[in-house]
């Protein structure tokens, strides 16, 4: 028996939480039959005709695209339309489902930009543009007898992660008091009687994307009929999610040695570049896809380069001659992140095959 496109969305939405995606994208399950039976997965760039007619040849009915095929709005959907408007129409009328990840994986610590920084062997670094107010706060009230049960439930559903500390809290000692009406079922206490209990405050942070989760096992391991607790959204910046990485190369590299390494590794026809500062290439700062906003931010590491693409005219004066800019190309930068999207598909323990796409879909040719 195998599973149903509503169960490989839930997968896929597991390991790369809707909350990780930045607002103007579009990702997700985008077009499809949820209740259909997965046959087989086509891993892609783009949503492509070309990749459309391999999904149907390999017998394929799910397409997991990195690009969003739906992405400003589509007006129509019909045979006759743009490029967009015929992908959808065909793939509803061959009973296509169409989920697309994007900048849910290149704000993955997993994801675009960590195999950007691998393929490219840096260490150290970080997270270049980290993400704000992606961090909750978890604050409830239980008689001291239960606290430590109740923490340990929290840490098991991934509250209290700070950095590289597991299992962290704050707890205060304190005096609850309740009044039980006539519909209540008290733990302690009695209806209709004031009474007052011992109880220890908890406070945990965690990711905004576990919130379901932990306010499950909160009420399931909770003494209380009625469980008291807020949920506050913070404003600190969380350092394991954004976009972006950066990091030091294994060894100092000339400015020319330092291209001649992307070129080889990206696979890129032709490498667009400022004027190379005069300073050995160590730190490197690395954002695929459309990364100009990135610039100050590299910078203000330390980067010696900046490895992006779509870099206009005038983006290339921004660095003033003290870290060297990079455009090796928008799929080029990209191209790595399928092998990222089939590594999760496999980790799935269901019975359906799964392929990278063979079929070309970089829009951008070059001649020479």
């Amino acid at each position: 028996m195998g599973i149903r496109v509503s169960d490989l969305v839930h997968h896929l939405d597991d390991f790369f939480p809707k909350s990780y995606a930045e607002d103007f994208d579009n990702t997700g399950l985008l077009v499809g039959d949820a209740d259909a039976l997965v046959r087989g997965v086509l891993v892609a760039l783009d949503f492509t005709e070309d990749v459309l007619e391999e999904a149907l040849a390999r017998g394929c009915n799910v397409i997991y695209a990195f690009h969003p095929i739906i992405f400003k709005g589509i007006k129509s959907v019909t045979s006759q339309g743009n490029y967009a408007e015929r992908l959808v129409f065909r793939a509803i009328k061959n009973d296509l489902a169409i989920y697309a990840g994007h900048t849910r994986i290149d704000n993955h610590p997993l994801g675009l930009h960590r195999g950007m920084a691998d393929l490219l062997n840096l260490s150290g670094g970080g997270v270049l543009i980290p993400r704000d107010a992606c961090l909750k706060k978890l604050t409830t009230y239980v008689p001291q007898g239960d606290a430590t049960s109740l923490r340990s439930a929290l840490f098991d559903a991934g509250a209290g992660h700070i950095g590289n500390y597991r299992n962290c809290s704050f707890s205060v000692r304190g005096q609850g008091s309740f009044l039980p009406g006539s519909e209540a079922n008290p733990t302690v206490g009695s209806k209709h009687q004031m009474h007052y209990e011992d109880e220890t405050q908890i406070s945990v942070v965690f990711e905004d994307y576990l919130e379901a989760p932990i306010l499950q096992s909160l009420k399931e391991n909770h003494p209380y009929e009625e469980v008291a607790h807020e949920i506050i959204t913070l404003d600190n910046t969380y350092q394991k999610r954004g976009i972006g990485c950066y990091g030091d190369l294994p060894q100092t590299l000339s400015p020319g040695d330092f291209l001649k390494q992307l070129k080889k590794v990206f696979g890129c026809a032709v490498i667009r570049h400022s004027k190379a500062p005069e300073k050995k290439i160590r730190r490197v700062a690395v954002l695929g896809g459309s990364g100009s906003f990135a610039i100050q931010h590299a910078l203000s590491k330390g980067a010696d380069a900046l490895v992006t693409s779509d870099l206009k005219y005038h983006d290339f004066f921004r660095s003033e001659g003290q870290m060297l800019l990079v455009d090796i190309g928008h799929a080029e930068s990209e191209f790595h992140v399928c092998d990222i999207m089939l590594e999760v598909l496999r980790k799935i323990d269901a019975k359906f095959p799964t392929f990278a796409t063979q079929s070309r879909t970089n829009p951008i040719f070059y001649f020479s």
